[in-house]
């Protein structure tokens, strides 16, 4: 049962035990699968983690890997700024409460995907040398406020908090040093942040939606601490007393004890009181309806009957042009033919987009000796991106004219039961905040893809001037939404059609390009904007 009590919090008393079998998802970063986390069947024993993401089935597996199809909706408006903030959910306990085990609870009744755990752990300070020789004889105290960076905590927190790329460290608990290589994570509906002193720092409250104590008896809590520093740090019972003694229980006590009074929520037992994390989840289910956002159908009704926008750039309409166009809209026009003069418009199309990118003047002596002035690219890098999977078909293109290009890739599908655009996975190279970014699509009807895809860049903190959004075929609803949510994107494509149907087809269109290119049928619900599974 649970019972409010006088202070108006909710205390979930203690309950029957219920089981459940559940999956637990890998960490958020990998070189190919930043947001395809790994699938266990059973609950494994506490490890201290920088993030998971959780994304229930349907899935889709392969021999190599599980690509989650739930994906992620819109977190920004038709203007293309961000609208609703994740929801986080703050957790605090002593040292071996459970902590985490309730946030797995939590994760897996949610059932929605998108989820970020963040442990607190992760911020430990870098120790000094001094302060290595007293942590290698139990003798410093990382059950102190002071053993924590707040300040990175709370600015990572927040950046996550606004949607935005963060790199959280990794703490490694044998050297109580980080490590060279820090974690990405992006793109979070709710967030679980859990730690000892996840109430103890005013700024940190301030970003907290919900506030969860974990209460659990000192003794189950010392045994739990003894199986896990042995067990998983490799240190000695008498090492591990001696610091519950000097520190963990004291600051239980001065530190955390106290601060339960700051919960929404008391749940004694942790991870085996089923009643408090129904409690949660179903609050946070509320939380979440009410932050839905229909973003295509407003794309739809807007920026009707206004001149194209001064940042498209239209390929000119040559006879070439016009004549290859002619070959690719033609539904009688075989496979091989599409692929020939689809892919010699694209070559041109990116010739053209290349121009747009910043020069400087540079000098170079020619064979005879004489000087030449000439023009070189005045940036740090470039960088290909394509929307998967028709997009992917215009990287050849690019490599084919920008030597050593980097590539990204992200996938956007359509829920066919909203009708919104969903983010399922994305690959982006390192740095790519430093980057002039070629975005890459074959074709645009409402914008809803491209616009998801610009906010994904601009969240990794690529600036929006520097983005510049390729395409074959755009409708001019798409153009329209695109240039009025990112003023300073260039779009650049080969020709843009008037109409959108009620199908979101582009009018006359050329049809759907990822089917016709790679021999696939398309769904009877296809539309323009739709992502389709790419091959792996």
């Amino acid at each position: 049962m649970s019972a409010v009590r006088g202070d108006g919090r909710v205390s979930a008393m203690e309950c029957g035990d219920k089981s459940s079998m559940w999956s637990t998802s890998g960490s958020g970063e990998g070189s190919l699968d930043r947001l395809l986390p790994s699938v266990n069947t059973t609950l494994s024993s506490r490890k201290r983690t920088t993030s998971q993401c959780k994304s229930e089935p349907p899935l889709l597996r392969t021999s190599k890997r599980t690509i989650y199809t739930a994906g992620r909706p819109p977190w920004y408006n038709e203007h293309g700024t961000q609208s609703k903030e994740a929801f986080v959910i703050g957790l605090c306990g002593g040292s071996a409460s459970g902590k985490t085990t309730v946030a797995r609870k939590i994760i897996e009744a949610l059932d929605v995907p998108w989820v970020v755990l963040l442990s607190m752990d992760s911020f430990y300070k870098v120790l000094t040398a001094e302060q290595q020789l007293l942590a290698a004889n139990n003798d410093y105290n990382f059950d102190h406020p002071d053993a924590f960076d707040f300040s990175l905590l709370v600015h990572t927190l927040r950046k996550l908090k606004q949607g935005k790329s963060v790199k959280i460290p990794v703490y490694d608990f044998t050297t109580h040093g980080r490590q060279k290589e820090w974690k990405t994570v992006y793109g979070a509906s709710v967030i679980i942040f859990e730690g000892i002193m996840s109430f103890a720092d005013n700024e940190l409250l301030k970003l907290l939606d919900m506030k969860i104590f974990v209460d659990t008896d000192s003794d189950i809590r010392l045994v739990r601490r003894l199986r896990r520093d042995i067990t998983e740090r490799g240190r000695d019972i008498e090492g591990v007393i001696k610091q519950y003694n000097k520190f963990v229980k004291p600051a239980f006590e001065q530190y955390i004890e106290p601060t339960m009074r700051l919960a929404d929520i008391v749940v004694p037992r942790g991870g085996g009181n089923m009643v408090a994390i129904d409690l949660i989840v179903q609050h946070v289910h509320s939380q979440l309806e009410e932050r839905e956002l229909s973003v295509r159908a407003a794309l739809a009704s807007a920026h009707q009957a206004q001149p194209l926008p001064q940042t498209l750039s239209v390929l000119e309409s040559t006879p070439q042009v016009r004549g290859m166009h002619t070959i690719i809209r033609d539904k009688e026009t075989s496979r091989d033919e599409f692929i020939f003069y689809s892919k010699r418009l694209m070559r041109l199309l990116i010739e053209r987009a290349l121009s747009f990118l910043p020069s400087q003047v540079h000098f170079v002596q020619t064979p005879q000796g004489e000087d030449y002035e000439g023009r070189t690219f005045h940036g740090k890098r470039i960088t290909g991106v394509s929307i998967l999977r028709a997009g992917e078909t215009m990287e050849p293109a690019l490599r084919a004219v920008c030597k050593d290009v980097r590539i990204g890739k992200i996938l956007i599908q359509t829920n066919q039961d909203t009708g919104e655009p969903e983010l399922h996975y994305l690959r982006l190279p390192k740095d790519i905040s430093e980057d002039h970014v070629i975005l890459m699509d074959c074709t645009v009807s409402t914008g809803a893809a491209a616009m998801m895809a610009i906010r994904v860049l601009l969240d990794h903190d690529v600036q929006e001037g520097k983005i510049l959004l390729v395409s074959l075929l755009m409708a001019e609803m798409g153009v329209h939404s695109v240039a009025y949510a990112f003023p300073q994107v260039k779009i650049i494509t080969t020709a843009v059609d008037k109409k959108v149907n009620d199908l979101f087809h582009i009018i006359p269109g050329i049809g759907n390009f990822g089917d016709r290119y790679f021999g696939t049928d398309a769904p009877p619900d296809w539309s323009d904007d739709d992502m389709d599974e790419p091959s792996y």
